[in-house]
């Protein structure tokens, strides 16, 4: 019995390793597109390296778009979930750049 008290104890430090096994798919799959992206918004090029940063803003682009919105309806599907709760709230909100609104000026042209 000490045996197994002395595995189980061992093995707490290591319930985060699997935390992830454990997760909804759609969850997971959240969780490696939003590290991935968030590992690209980290990746910015110096500012010669033109070729660099058209890649960098594709990948962006690409695993990015749309995490804000996922985000918060993962939240709302699985607030009773404290484990997945615990898990999205590791992620920054509101990452993707608000649409840039057109000038009320720029809008309307009268002639004269």
């Amino acid at each position: 019995m000490k045996k197994i008290l002395v595995c189980l104890a061992l093995l707490v430090p290591m319930l985060p390793v699997f935390a992830d096994t454990v997760l909804p798919r759609d969850v997971q799959k959240f969780i490696d597109r939003r590290e991935g992206c968030d590992h690209m918004r980290g990746e910015i090029p110096d500012p010669g390296e033109t070729q660099r940063m058209k890649e960098v803003n594709r990948e962006i682009e690409k695993l990015c778009k749309g995490t804000d919105k996922q985000l918060v309806q993962l939240k709302k599907k699985y607030v009773s979930n404290a484990l997945v709760i615990q898990r999205l709230n590791e992620f920054e909100e509101g990452i993707e750049a608000p649409a840039t609104p057109v000038s009320a000026n720029k809008a309307v042209k009268k002639d004269v």
